[in-house]
Protein backbone atom coordinates (compact mmCIF):
# COMPACT_ATOMS: atom_id res chain seq x y z
CA UNK A 1 0.00 0.00 0.00
CA UNK A 2 2.77 2.47 0.94
CA UNK A 3 6.43 2.74 0.01
CA UNK A 4 8.04 2.31 3.41
CA UNK A 5 11.18 4.17 4.52
CA UNK A 6 14.35 2.27 5.25
CA UNK A 7 14.63 1.15 8.87
CA UNK A 8 17.62 2.73 10.56
CA UNK A 9 19.82 1.34 13.34
CA UNK A 10 20.37 3.37 16.50
CA UNK A 11 22.36 6.45 15.60
CA UNK A 12 25.72 7.11 17.22
CA UNK A 13 25.26 10.83 16.59
CA UNK A 14 22.07 12.44 17.89
CA UNK A 15 19.33 11.93 15.35
CA UNK A 16 17.97 15.27 14.18
CA UNK A 17 15.50 14.08 11.53
CA UNK A 18 12.43 13.04 13.50
CA UNK A 19 8.78 12.52 12.62
CA UNK A 20 6.41 12.12 15.57
CA UNK A 21 2.84 11.09 14.82
CA UNK A 22 1.03 13.09 17.51
CA UNK A 23 -1.90 10.88 18.43
CA UNK A 24 -4.74 12.38 20.46
CA UNK A 25 -5.10 12.19 24.25
CA UNK A 26 -1.93 10.12 24.71
CA UNK A 27 0.39 12.60 26.52
CA UNK A 28 1.56 13.64 23.06
CA UNK A 29 1.58 17.35 23.98
CA UNK A 30 4.34 16.63 26.48
CA UNK A 31 6.36 14.90 23.76
CA UNK A 32 5.72 17.83 21.43
CA UNK A 33 7.25 20.14 24.02
CA UNK A 34 10.33 17.89 24.17
CA UNK A 35 10.67 18.06 20.38
CA UNK A 36 10.09 21.82 20.28
CA UNK A 37 12.83 22.34 22.87
CA UNK A 38 15.24 20.09 20.97
CA UNK A 39 14.50 21.89 17.70
CA UNK A 40 15.06 25.30 19.27
CA UNK A 41 18.24 24.20 21.06
CA UNK A 42 19.78 22.94 17.80
CA UNK A 43 18.17 25.52 15.49
CA UNK A 44 16.34 22.84 13.48
CA UNK A 45 13.53 23.77 11.06
CA UNK A 46 10.11 22.39 11.98
CA UNK A 47 7.42 21.26 9.55
CA UNK A 48 4.78 23.62 10.95
CA UNK A 49 1.20 24.14 9.75
CA UNK A 50 0.82 26.89 7.18
CA UNK A 51 -0.88 30.19 8.00
CA UNK A 52 -3.21 30.25 10.96
CA UNK A 53 -3.58 26.47 11.39
CA UNK A 54 -2.56 24.56 14.50
CA UNK A 55 -2.64 21.09 12.93
CA UNK A 56 -1.52 19.59 9.63
CA UNK A 57 -4.87 19.28 7.86
CA UNK A 58 -6.54 17.08 10.48
CA UNK A 59 -8.96 15.26 10.27
CA UNK A 60 -8.23 14.94 6.56
CA UNK A 61 -5.29 12.84 5.42
CA UNK A 62 -2.07 14.81 5.50
CA UNK A 63 -0.92 16.60 2.35
CA UNK A 64 2.53 18.15 2.00
CA UNK A 65 1.19 21.51 0.85
CA UNK A 66 -0.28 22.26 4.32
CA UNK A 67 3.29 22.64 5.69
CA UNK A 68 4.49 26.23 5.83
CA UNK A 69 7.18 26.87 3.22
CA UNK A 70 7.01 23.42 1.63
CA UNK A 71 7.15 24.72 -1.95
CA UNK A 72 10.54 26.31 -1.33
CA UNK A 73 11.97 24.06 1.41
CA UNK A 74 11.05 20.59 0.11
CA UNK A 75 12.72 17.89 2.25
CA UNK A 76 14.85 20.29 4.29
CA UNK A 77 12.76 20.06 7.48
CA UNK A 78 14.17 18.22 10.50
CA UNK A 79 11.22 17.74 12.84
CA UNK A 80 7.51 17.17 12.28
CA UNK A 81 5.24 16.75 15.30
CA UNK A 82 1.86 18.50 14.87
CA UNK A 83 -1.43 16.63 14.80
CA UNK A 84 -2.16 14.97 11.48
CA UNK A 85 -3.92 11.99 9.98
CA UNK A 86 -0.91 10.01 8.82
CA UNK A 87 -0.23 9.67 5.10
CA UNK A 88 3.26 8.31 4.49
CA UNK A 89 3.80 9.20 0.80
CA UNK A 90 2.98 12.83 1.54
CA UNK A 91 5.10 12.88 4.71
CA UNK A 92 8.04 11.56 2.69
CA UNK A 93 7.80 14.62 0.44
CA UNK A 94 8.52 16.75 3.50
CA UNK A 95 10.89 14.70 5.66
CA UNK A 96 14.38 13.45 4.70
CA UNK A 97 14.95 9.77 3.87
CA UNK A 98 16.98 9.35 7.08
CA UNK A 99 14.04 10.32 9.31
CA UNK A 100 13.19 8.28 12.40
CA UNK A 101 9.43 7.78 12.75
CA UNK A 102 7.80 7.24 16.14
CA UNK A 103 4.44 7.59 17.86
CA UNK A 104 2.70 6.81 21.14
CA UNK A 105 -0.27 4.61 22.07
CA UNK A 106 -2.58 4.57 25.08
CA UNK A 107 -4.82 1.92 26.56
CA UNK A 108 -8.13 2.44 24.69
CA UNK A 109 -10.11 2.21 27.93
CA UNK A 110 -8.58 5.31 29.51
CA UNK A 111 -8.31 6.91 26.06
CA UNK A 112 -12.08 6.64 25.61
CA UNK A 113 -12.81 8.37 28.91
CA UNK A 114 -10.34 11.15 28.12
CA UNK A 115 -11.66 11.61 24.59
CA UNK A 116 -15.23 11.77 25.86
CA UNK A 117 -14.41 14.56 28.31
CA UNK A 118 -12.28 16.62 25.92
CA UNK A 119 -14.58 16.19 22.90
CA UNK A 120 -18.01 16.03 24.52
CA UNK A 121 -19.24 19.35 23.11
CA UNK A 122 -18.31 18.85 19.45
CA UNK A 123 -18.62 15.10 18.81
CA UNK A 124 -22.21 14.22 17.84
CA UNK A 125 -22.07 10.72 19.33
CA UNK A 126 -20.91 12.11 22.67
CA UNK A 127 -23.27 15.11 22.71
CA UNK A 128 -26.30 12.83 22.48
CA UNK A 129 -25.34 10.80 25.56
CA UNK A 130 -25.34 11.82 29.21
CA UNK A 131 -21.93 10.42 30.14
CA UNK A 132 -19.32 7.93 28.98
CA UNK A 133 -21.05 4.98 30.64
CA UNK A 134 -24.37 5.73 28.93
CA UNK A 135 -22.60 6.05 25.58
CA UNK A 136 -20.77 2.75 25.96
CA UNK A 137 -23.87 0.88 27.13
CA UNK A 138 -25.32 1.29 23.62
CA UNK A 139 -22.89 3.16 21.33
CA UNK A 140 -24.83 2.54 18.11
CA UNK A 141 -27.73 4.47 19.64
CA UNK A 142 -25.60 7.62 19.48
CA UNK A 143 -23.04 6.87 16.75
CA UNK A 144 -24.12 7.57 13.19
CA UNK A 145 -21.89 6.42 10.33
CA UNK A 146 -23.11 9.29 8.15
CA UNK A 147 -21.32 11.64 10.58
CA UNK A 148 -18.10 9.65 10.61
CA UNK A 149 -15.69 12.56 10.07
CA UNK A 150 -17.20 14.37 13.08
CA UNK A 151 -17.25 11.20 15.18
CA UNK A 152 -13.60 10.16 14.84
CA UNK A 153 -13.07 10.90 18.54
CA UNK A 154 -15.67 8.29 19.48
CA UNK A 155 -14.31 5.08 17.97
CA UNK A 156 -10.84 3.65 17.24
CA UNK A 157 -9.27 7.09 17.61
CA UNK A 158 -5.67 5.88 17.25
CA UNK A 159 -6.49 3.72 14.22
CA UNK A 160 -7.87 6.83 12.53
CA UNK A 161 -4.81 8.93 13.42
CA UNK A 162 -2.55 6.33 11.80
CA UNK A 163 -4.49 6.90 8.58
CA UNK A 164 -6.84 3.91 8.57
CA UNK A 165 -10.61 3.47 8.56
CA UNK A 166 -11.76 3.59 12.17
CA UNK A 167 -15.03 1.88 11.17
CA UNK A 168 -13.37 -1.01 9.33
CA UNK A 169 -14.51 -4.56 10.00
CA UNK A 170 -12.44 -6.30 12.66
CA UNK A 171 -10.88 -9.07 10.55
CA UNK A 172 -7.70 -10.85 11.62
CA UNK A 173 -5.93 -10.64 8.24
CA UNK A 174 -6.74 -6.92 7.91
CA UNK A 175 -5.48 -6.11 11.42
CA UNK A 176 -2.30 -8.08 10.84
CA UNK A 177 -1.64 -6.24 7.58
CA UNK A 178 -2.09 -2.85 9.23
CA UNK A 179 0.19 -3.80 12.13
CA UNK A 180 2.88 -4.95 9.70
CA UNK A 181 2.63 -1.66 7.79
CA UNK A 182 2.97 0.33 11.00
CA UNK A 183 5.95 -1.77 12.09
CA UNK A 184 7.71 -1.16 8.78
CA UNK A 185 7.09 2.59 8.93
CA UNK A 186 7.64 3.43 12.59
CA UNK A 187 10.89 2.59 14.34
CA UNK A 188 9.33 3.10 17.76
CA UNK A 189 5.88 2.98 19.39
CA UNK A 190 5.80 4.35 22.94
CA UNK A 191 3.19 3.79 25.67
CA UNK A 192 1.41 6.48 27.66
CA UNK A 193 1.05 4.24 30.71
CA UNK A 194 4.83 3.83 30.87
CA UNK A 195 5.80 7.37 29.96
CA UNK A 196 9.10 7.59 31.82
CA UNK A 197 10.19 4.22 30.46
CA UNK A 198 9.16 5.48 27.02
CA UNK A 199 11.32 8.58 27.37
CA UNK A 200 14.34 6.43 28.23
CA UNK A 201 13.70 4.26 25.17
CA UNK A 202 13.20 7.35 23.01
CA UNK A 203 16.49 8.95 24.01
CA UNK A 204 18.30 5.64 23.46
CA UNK A 205 16.74 5.27 20.00
CA UNK A 206 17.56 8.84 18.96
CA UNK A 207 20.97 8.98 20.61
CA UNK A 208 19.89 11.95 22.71
CA UNK A 209 20.89 12.89 26.26
CA UNK A 210 18.65 12.33 29.25
CA UNK A 211 18.36 16.11 29.66
CA UNK A 212 16.74 16.25 26.22
CA UNK A 213 13.76 14.16 27.39
CA UNK A 214 13.21 15.65 30.85
CA UNK A 215 9.69 17.07 30.92
CA UNK A 216 6.87 18.65 32.88
CA UNK A 217 3.48 17.13 32.21
CA UNK A 218 1.46 19.32 29.82
CA UNK A 219 -2.22 19.37 28.83
CA UNK A 220 -3.23 17.34 31.88
CA UNK A 221 -6.64 17.93 33.46
CA UNK A 222 -8.06 18.20 36.94
CA UNK A 223 -9.14 15.01 38.65
CA UNK A 224 -12.72 16.17 39.13
CA UNK A 225 -13.27 16.11 35.37
CA UNK A 226 -12.26 12.43 35.15
CA UNK A 227 -15.36 10.25 34.83
CA UNK A 228 -15.60 6.95 36.65
CA UNK A 229 -16.10 4.06 34.25
CA UNK A 230 -18.01 0.96 35.26
CA UNK A 231 -16.41 -2.48 34.79
CA UNK A 232 -18.99 -3.12 32.05
CA UNK A 233 -17.97 0.07 30.24
CA UNK A 234 -14.30 -0.84 30.38
CA UNK A 235 -15.01 -4.19 28.77
CA UNK A 236 -17.30 -2.56 26.22
CA UNK A 237 -14.46 -0.30 25.03
CA UNK A 238 -12.43 -3.36 24.06
CA UNK A 239 -15.30 -4.45 21.84
CA UNK A 240 -16.38 -1.03 20.52
CA UNK A 241 -12.77 0.02 19.83
CA UNK A 242 -11.48 -3.45 18.99
CA UNK A 243 -9.09 -2.16 16.31
CA UNK A 244 -7.41 0.16 18.80
CA UNK A 245 -7.44 -2.55 21.46
CA UNK A 246 -5.62 -5.05 19.26
CA UNK A 247 -3.20 -2.37 18.09
CA UNK A 248 -2.40 -1.49 21.69
CA UNK A 249 -2.03 -5.10 22.79
CA UNK A 250 0.41 -5.86 20.00
CA UNK A 251 2.65 -2.86 20.56
CA UNK A 252 2.51 -3.22 24.34
CA UNK A 253 4.18 -6.62 23.89
CA UNK A 254 6.69 -5.35 21.34
CA UNK A 255 7.54 -2.34 23.55
CA UNK A 256 8.76 -4.58 26.35
CA UNK A 257 10.61 -6.89 23.98
CA UNK A 258 12.38 -3.87 22.53
CA UNK A 259 13.17 -2.61 26.02
CA UNK A 260 14.76 -5.89 27.08
CA UNK A 261 16.75 -6.24 23.86
CA UNK A 262 18.14 -2.69 23.73
CA UNK A 263 18.37 -1.49 27.34
CA UNK A 264 17.64 -4.30 29.78
CA UNK A 265 15.37 -3.97 32.79
CA UNK A 266 18.15 -3.25 35.29
CA UNK A 267 19.55 -0.34 33.29
CA UNK A 268 15.99 0.82 32.55
CA UNK A 269 15.26 1.10 36.27
CA UNK A 270 18.43 3.15 36.81
CA UNK A 271 17.66 5.45 33.88
CA UNK A 272 14.04 6.00 34.97
CA UNK A 273 15.18 6.87 38.50
CA UNK A 274 17.71 9.33 37.10
CA UNK A 275 15.09 10.92 34.83
CA UNK A 276 12.68 11.33 37.76
CA UNK A 277 15.41 12.81 39.93
CA UNK A 278 16.29 15.37 37.25
CA UNK A 279 12.60 16.18 36.82
CA UNK A 280 12.16 16.66 40.57
CA UNK A 281 15.16 18.98 40.74
CA UNK A 282 13.81 21.09 37.88
CA UNK A 283 10.36 21.30 39.42
CA UNK A 284 11.87 22.48 42.70
CA UNK A 285 13.96 25.04 40.81
CA UNK A 286 11.24 26.36 38.50
CA UNK A 287 7.78 25.91 39.96
CA UNK A 288 5.87 27.81 42.61
CA UNK A 289 3.57 24.82 43.16
CA UNK A 290 4.65 21.15 43.27
CA UNK A 291 1.81 20.00 40.98
CA UNK A 292 -0.03 21.39 37.94
CA UNK A 293 -2.66 23.93 39.04
CA UNK A 294 -6.16 25.02 38.02
CA UNK A 295 -6.28 27.47 35.11
CA UNK A 296 -7.87 30.10 37.37
CA UNK A 297 -4.78 30.07 39.61
CA UNK A 298 -2.29 30.71 36.81
CA UNK A 299 -0.93 34.20 37.46
CA UNK A 300 0.37 34.92 33.96
CA UNK A 301 -2.68 34.56 31.73
CA UNK A 302 -0.42 34.21 28.70
CA UNK A 303 0.64 30.86 30.14
CA UNK A 304 -2.91 29.51 30.35
CA UNK A 305 -3.35 26.37 28.24
CA UNK A 306 -6.15 26.11 25.69
CA UNK A 307 -9.31 24.69 27.30
CA UNK A 308 -11.18 21.90 25.52
CA UNK A 309 -14.66 20.49 26.07
CA UNK A 310 -15.55 19.64 29.68
CA UNK A 311 -11.92 19.26 30.76
CA UNK A 312 -10.16 21.68 33.09
CA UNK A 313 -6.68 21.87 31.58
CA UNK A 314 -4.04 22.58 34.20
CA UNK A 315 -0.93 24.72 34.02
CA UNK A 316 1.94 26.14 36.08
CA UNK A 317 3.25 29.19 37.90
CA UNK A 318 6.97 29.92 37.90
CA UNK A 319 8.89 31.05 40.95
CA UNK A 320 9.79 34.72 41.12
CA UNK A 321 13.35 35.97 41.11
CA UNK A 322 14.77 33.44 38.66
CA UNK A 323 17.86 34.48 36.70
CA UNK A 324 17.31 35.25 33.03
CA UNK A 325 18.90 32.00 31.87
CA UNK A 326 16.95 29.88 34.37
CA UNK A 327 13.74 31.73 33.57
CA UNK A 328 14.08 30.97 29.86
CA UNK A 329 14.82 27.30 30.54
CA UNK A 330 11.86 26.97 32.90
CA UNK A 331 9.51 28.76 30.50
CA UNK A 332 10.34 26.26 27.76
CA UNK A 333 9.22 23.44 30.03
CA UNK A 334 5.84 24.90 30.97
CA UNK A 335 4.68 26.85 27.92
CA UNK A 336 1.50 25.35 26.37
CA UNK A 337 1.81 23.99 22.86
CA UNK A 338 -0.14 26.71 21.04
CA UNK A 339 1.94 29.52 22.54
CA UNK A 340 5.22 27.65 21.96
CA UNK A 341 4.26 26.83 18.38
CA UNK A 342 3.38 30.45 17.61
CA UNK A 343 6.73 31.55 18.99
CA UNK A 344 8.64 28.99 16.89
CA UNK A 345 6.58 29.88 13.81
CA UNK A 346 7.48 33.57 14.15
CA UNK A 347 11.12 32.63 14.73
CA UNK A 348 11.29 30.35 11.70
CA UNK A 349 9.18 32.52 9.37
CA UNK A 350 9.71 36.11 10.52
CA UNK A 351 8.37 37.45 7.23
CA UNK A 352 4.97 35.80 7.77
CA UNK A 353 2.16 37.45 9.66
CA UNK A 354 0.52 35.12 12.16
CA UNK A 355 -2.17 35.66 14.73
CA UNK A 356 -0.37 36.70 17.89
CA UNK A 357 -0.02 34.18 20.70
CA UNK A 358 2.40 35.84 23.10
CA UNK A 359 5.37 34.05 24.59
CA UNK A 360 5.61 35.72 28.00
CA UNK A 361 8.98 36.91 29.31
CA UNK A 362 10.72 34.91 26.58
CA UNK A 363 13.24 37.56 25.58
CA UNK A 364 14.18 38.73 29.05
Amino acid sequence: MWGFPIRHPRHRQPQTNVMFLKTHKTASSTIMNILFRFAEKHNLPLALPAGQAYHLGYPHCFRAHVVEGFQSMGQSYNIMCNHMRFNLPEVQKVMPNTTTYFSILRNPVSLMESSYTYNKDFTPAFRRSKDVNEFLASPWTYYNLSERINNVHARNYMWFDFGYDNNAVDAEDYIQRVIEEIEQTFQLLLLTEYFDESMVLLKETLGWDLDDVVYFKLNSRSQETVQSMSPESKEKVKEWCSLDWKLYQHFNRSFWRRMQETIGLDKLSQEVNLLRRKQKELMELCLLDPEPIDKAKIKDKKLQPFQSGRANILGYNLKEGLSNETLRACLRLITPELQYMSYLYARQFPQKKRKSTSFPLWRR
